[in-house]
């Protein structure tokens, strides 16, 4: 075909192309069609002047007519008056021009009014590829059409066509506001967004939606088109995988408060009922059951949930054909899926008897406290109320979790059994009080601190010397363990013999710091001892231990600061002073240690008025020396007890 003026005289958009697709010449139709003016078009690539998504295309266009010398045709979107691209057929055919004596490429668009759907097959054949569907919105119609796409997504739109309340209606009320931005938005495309829809087949459909306006043909109609993704397949794998991350979070969390849980017992007691609490629901089982090796029998307690009577496993001879006891005798696991299996493998088991009562399946999984071969402890046991096959995972971690709980029973028991040794070491040092004072009542009282063992390094004591006096000490040694408790009856016997030949409290203070430190003690001292005349003549001396409380009958107290040196066993040559004052009728005086007077939220001073207050106030109310005793370290235990305390109150009666 010859080139001529003729082909840009149409009224269609018309252009004709070097071979490379490099613009020679346009009509105004096309220009106007680009969006730009002719000079702007002439010596640019066509397919610069499109919107980018379209180069290909038209690379293609041009290549084909150029090559071939056939007619081609194709779909291209052309910048439009607005956001709205336009779509159109474009022709594309080799054509000679006479006067320049070469070859050109003529494009133009073609009227497509009478088959403004085929304009659409580009997009209905990418949709397919891409697993999308497409649908048309017409505003002067208000109808939604189905126009192809991905086969499983027709069934969205058994009918051809829908009215837009139609599909309001299909979409969840929570949805339709999104749907309604898809249809008035006014951009050349949306964001996707997500529509919860109803179809009549199969229920609720997660769907991915995005709108973009096209108008269909130069001078044609603008639309509305929607790309859909259903995403229901997609959603219910997420759904079912956020499941299953919560499952084993929750598993996890469950593990981790099981285990601590265990480690921090300080009781057999808080063990078995973390166990009975916890290990049901750690392994989604219905109950559990805790059993112990006692003098070659089992001692067994359970939860509400195990289905079998723990009558029928309670008392159970060590050597009993069941499964129970093999585990505990053996260490082995036993996971036994089903009832069938269970008495395949034990026949004269003691559950067996009591299988028949059961409803439904039942399984149950059996772990040892000491799978490491020691002396048998224990074992504890899991019930399911249907099959159930334990992966080895679930097998690894029981084990590990029972062997966890086996640790923590062994220590609470050895625990226990030295606090039992501790707590009988501490009765021997601390001694019976005289029954009579030469003019004097004398009461103490004593609890260890809430750290450590159940025994401490405070002491006290009171005994009558060898010339009718009385001697009165308390102190403090460092530590709350037993070796606190061993070295605190070394230094109060230490101080007793001494006393009985060195009356003077700073003499005896003295001699015993001497003692401590050619021992090389392991462990310092704080104490404060007085000697009370019959005639209530005071003498006393400190090793660095707290002041002294006198309190009178009137109700009012003072805080007497003993002279005195440094703690024992740590200065070597260390001399000690003394102080001497009258002990009043009726009057007291308050001995404690400084668990009683001192603490994280309580200074020193605030705790000697606190005590001083109390003590004074019971002298004043006609309480006796114990009473009083009682007042002053009940204060202490009730705040701030972290520290031993112990109280010594003497009266001159």
């Amino acid at each position: 075909m010859d080139a001529s003026d003729e082909l840009l005289e149409r009224v269609t958009p018309s252009a004709l192309l070097a071979l490379d697709g490099t613009v020679c010449s346009l009509n105004g139709a096309m220009a106007k069609a680009l969006g730009r003016p002719v000079e702007q078009c002439v010596g640019r690539g066509f397919g610069d002047l499109l919107p980018t998504s379209q180069l290909a295309a038209v690379e293609s266009l041009v290549s084909h007519a150029a090559t071939t010398k056939t007619v081609a045709m194709r779909v291209l979107e052309f910048p439009g008056p607005g956001p709205a691209s336009v779509v159109c057929l474009v022709e594309a055919r080799r054509v000679s021009d006479r006067a320049a004596g070469e070859a050109l490429v003529w494009v133009h668009s073609l009227d497509a009014k009478n088959d403004r759907g085929g304009l659409l097959i580009p997009f209905r054949l990418a949709a397919k590829a891409a697993n999308l569907g497409v649908c048309m919105y017409s505003p002067q119609e208000r109808k939604v059409e189905w126009k192809g796409g991905a086969p499983a997504l027709a069934t969205l739109f058994p009918q051809a066509s829908m009215p837009l309340s139609d599909l309001f209606r299909r979409v969840r009320p929570q949805d339709r506001s999104a749907l309604r931005r898809l249809v008035r938005s006014t951009a050349a495309r949306t964001p996707w967004v997500k529509l919860r829809f109803l179809t009549e087949q199969d229920g609720w459909h997660h769907l991915v939606c995005r709108a973009r306006r096209l108008i269909l043909g130069s001078g044609g109609p603008e639309r509305v088109f929607g790309v859909i993704r259903d995403e229901t397949n997609r959603e219910a794998r997420r759904r079912r995988a956020l499941i299953a991350l919560s499952t084993e979070r929750q598993r996890a969390d469950e593990i981790a408060a099981f285990s601590s849980a265990v480690m921090t017992a300080v009781t057999e007691q808080e063990v078995e009922q973390v166990v009975l609490t916890r290990l049901a629901a750690t392994f989604g089982g219905t109950g559990a059951a805790l059993a112990f090796s006692t003098r070659g029998r089992l001692r067994v307690s359970s939860d509400a949930g195990i289905p079998i009577p723990v009558a029928a496993l309670h008392g159970l001879p060590l050597d009993a054909p069941s499964a129970l006891p093999h585990v505990i005798r053996t260490g082995e696991p036993q996971f036994i899926p089903n009832k069938e299996d269970y008495i395949q493998r034990w026949p004269h088991g003691a559950m067996v008897p009591y299988f028949d009562q059961l409803d439904s399946g039942y399984a149950i999984s059996i772990t040892s406290l000491n799978p490491g071969g020691d002396q048998p402890l224990g074992a504890w046991l899991v019930t399911y109320d249907r099959e159930h096959s334990s992966s080895p995972d679930e097998r690894a971690l029981m084990c590990t979790l029972a062997d966890l709980a086996g640790q923590a029973i062994k220590r609470v028991r050895l625990q226990e059994a030295r606090v039992e040794l501790a707590t009988a070491l501490q009765q021997t040092m601390l001694p019976m009080l005289p029954e009579h004072l030469p003019g004097l009542e004398a009461a103490a009282c004593y609890q260890p601190s809430r750290d450590g063992l159940d025994v401490g390094g405070d002491w006290y004591d009171a005994f009558v010397m060898p010339d009718g006096s009385t001697a009165l000490e308390i102190g403090d040694v460092q530590g709350h363990d037993v070796d606190a408790a061993a070295a605190m009856g070394q230094v109060r016997a230490s101080m007793r013999a001494i006393a009985a030949h060195e009356p003077d409290p700073a003499t005896v203070l003295t001699r015993t710091n001497d003692l401590l430190v050619t021992m090389d003690a392991p462990r310092f001292a704080s104490c404060t001892m007085l000697r009370i005349d019959p005639d209530g003549r005071v003498t006393g001396a400190s090793a660095g231990h707290v002041p002294l409380l006198y309190a009178r009958d009137d109700g009012s107290h003072s805080i007497r600061e003993m002279p005195g040196g440094p703690v024992l066993g740590v200065l070597p040559g260390a001399e000690y002073a003394e102080e001497t004052f009258t002990l009043d009728k009726n009057a007291a005086l308050v001995m404690v240690t400084d668990g009683v007077v001192e603490g994280p939220n309580l200074t020193l001073d605030a705790g000697l008025a606190r005590a001083g207050t109390l003590a004074a106030r019971a002298i004043h109310d006609g309480l006796n020396a114990e009473e009083t005793a009682d007042r002053v370290l009940d204060a202490a235990v009730a705040v701030d007890h972290l520290d031993d305390v112990a109280v010594l109150i003497v009266r001159r009666t």
